[in-house]
C-alpha cells in the first residue's frame, strides 16, 4: 500500500474567535493584510469584530470585499494588478469556498507574474506566495483546509483549477459562532457540498487509509446534523458540528479528490453561475447510483454511515442510499435541474463535454465518457420527484 496525506493548515477553533483574528496574524509576523471576503458578509457584519481585533493588534489592512459566487479570472486578475507592489505581507479570506479560492488565486498573483489562467493545473507555481489565513463563514466547502483554487475562466465560461501545496492556508480559524446567523438556504447548498465532498472522496479511485476515516466521520456527522441545522436555524449545537463536518470532508477530498459530481457541478457552474453547492445536491444521487456498483462496498459503507438499515445487504444498502439522497435534497429545498435558471436542453452536450475535461474525472470511481455525462444530465433534468 502507498499513500500521501497532506495539510499545511494549522486549525483552531473557539467560540469567538474573530475576536481575537489580530492576535494569530501578528503571531504570523503579518502587519498588513489583505481582506478577502464577499458583500454578503460584510452586509451582516461578520467583518466588526474582525477589524476591531485587528486594530487593536496595530495590523493595517486594504480589503476586497465584493467577490462573486463562483469567483471570475477577470476580477482575480484585475485585483492582483491592483495590489502587486503594495507590501502585502498576508491574504485573511472571511466568507465561503468562493472568498478563500479568489484570495488563494490573488495570492499567488501577488508573487507571479501574468493572469490566473496562466496557472491552470497542478503544481504550476514557481515559487511561495504570501501566506492565507482563513476564517469559513459557511459550513460546505473545506476550502479552508485544502491545497487548490477553483475559478472560473471568463473566456471559456469553464472552471479552471489551481493547485499546489502552497496555495493552502497556513491557518484556518474556526469560530464556533459564525454560523448562528447563517440563512437556511445557504446551509443546506453548503451541507450538501460537503457531503458530496466525503462520499466521492470515500468512493473514488483516489481514496486512503487517512481520507477514508475522515470521510466516514464527515458523513456521520452530517446525517445527524445537517437537517436540524437547516430546519431549525436556531440549533446552534447542529451548525457547530455541520462546521466540524465541513472541516474534516475538506481533509478528506483534500487528498482523495472528489469525482463525478464535482465534474458536473463545475460545468453548470461556469456555464450558468449556478450556486456550487446546489450543483452538487442536484447530481449526487444520480452519479451515486450509476457508480455504485463499480464498489458495492464502500458505496455500501455510505450507506451505513448515512445511518441506513446495517442489516440490509450491500447491495440494497447502496440502493437505499440513493434514495436517501434524494429525500435529503427534497427536504432541504434543493431545486430540480430542470429548476436552475438559464438551463437549456440544447446545452446537455455542452455540459457533458466540459465536465469530462474536469480534472476530477480521473478520480471517480466509475470511468464516464461524454454519452454518460449527457445521459445523467438528461434524466436529471427529467427527473420528477
Amino acid at each position: 500500500m502507498e499513500f500521501k496525506f497532506l495539510l499545511p493548515t494549522k486549525v483552531v477553533m473557539e467560540p469567538g474567535l474573530r475576536e481575537r483574528t489580530g492576535e494569530h496574524l501578528r503571531e504570523l509576523g503579518l502587519k498588513h493584510v489583505l481582506i478577502v471576503t464577499d458583500a454578503g458578509v460584510k452586509a451582516a457584519g461578520l467583518l466588526n469584530s474582525v477589524y476591531a481585533s485587528l486594530e487593536r493588534s496595530g495590523i493595517s489592512f486594504d480589503e476586497i470585499a465584493d467577490v462573486k459566487a463562483n469567483p471570475r479570472s477577470e476580477d482575480i486578475n484585475r485585483a492582483a494588478q491592483l495590489y502587486r507592489g503594495k507590501g502585502i505581507q498576508g491574504l485573511l479570506a472571511i466568507g465561503g469556498g468562493s472568498a478563500m479560492d479568489a484570495a488563494k488565486a490573488i495570492s499567488l498573483l501577488l508573487t507571479h507574474e501574468g493572469r490566473i489562467e496562466d496557472y491552470e493545473g497542478s503544481f504550476t507555481l514557481k515559487h511561495a506566495i504570501p501566506p492565507i489565513v482563513a476564517i469559513p463563514t459557511t459550513a460546505g466547502t473545506g476550502s479552508e483546509v485544502t491545497c487548490f483554487a477553483v475559478i472560473t475562466d471568463t473566456v471559456r465560461h469553464f472552471k479552471m483549477s489551481v493547485q499546489d501545496y502552497r496555495v493552502g492556508p497556513v491557518l484556518a480559524l474556526l469560530d464556533a459562532h459564525i454560523l448562528d446567523t447563517l440563512p437556511s438556504s445557504i446551509a443546506a447548498a453548503t451541507g450538501m457540498d460537503a457531503l458530496t465532498h466525503a462520499i466521492e472522496a470515500y468512493t473514488g479511485r483516489m481514496a486512503n487509509p487517512i481520507s477514508d476515516g475522515l470521510a466516514l466521520h464527515a458523513i456521520r456527522l452530517i446525517s445527524q446534523h445537517l437537517k436540524p441545522a437547516v430546519l431549525e436555524p436556531g440549533n446552534l449545537h447542529a451548525r457547530q458540528q455541520m462546521l466540524v463536518a465541513s472541516l474534516i470532508a475538506g481533509m478528506a477530498f483534500g487528498n482523495a479528490d472528489v469525482g463525478s459530481v464535482h465534474c458536473i457541478s463545475e460545468a453548470i457552474g461556469g456555464m450558468y453561475d449556478t450556486p456550487h453547492g446546489v450543483g452538487n445536491a442536484i447530481f449526487l444521487p444520480f452519479v451515486f447510483g450509476h457508480n455504485r456498483d463499480a464498489d458495492i462496498t464502500r458505496h455500501a459503507q455510505v450507506a451505513y454511515a448515512l445511518g441506513i438499515d446495517p442489516n440490509l445487504s450491500p447491495a440494497e444498502a447502496a440502493e437505499a442510499a440513493v434514495g436517501y439522497l434524494f429525500q435529503m435534497s427534497k427536504d432541504l429545498g434543493i431545486p430540480r435541474f430542470a429548476e436552475v435558471k438559464g438551463v437549456r436542453e440544447e446545452d446537455f452536450l455542452t455540459i457533458a463535454e466540459k465536465s469530462k475535461k474536469n480534472f476530477s474525472d480521473a478520480s471517480n470511481a466509475k470511468e464516464m465518457t461524454v454519452e454518460t455525462y449527457r445521459e445523467i444530465v438528461a434524466t436529471a433534468y427529467h427527473f420528477v420527484a
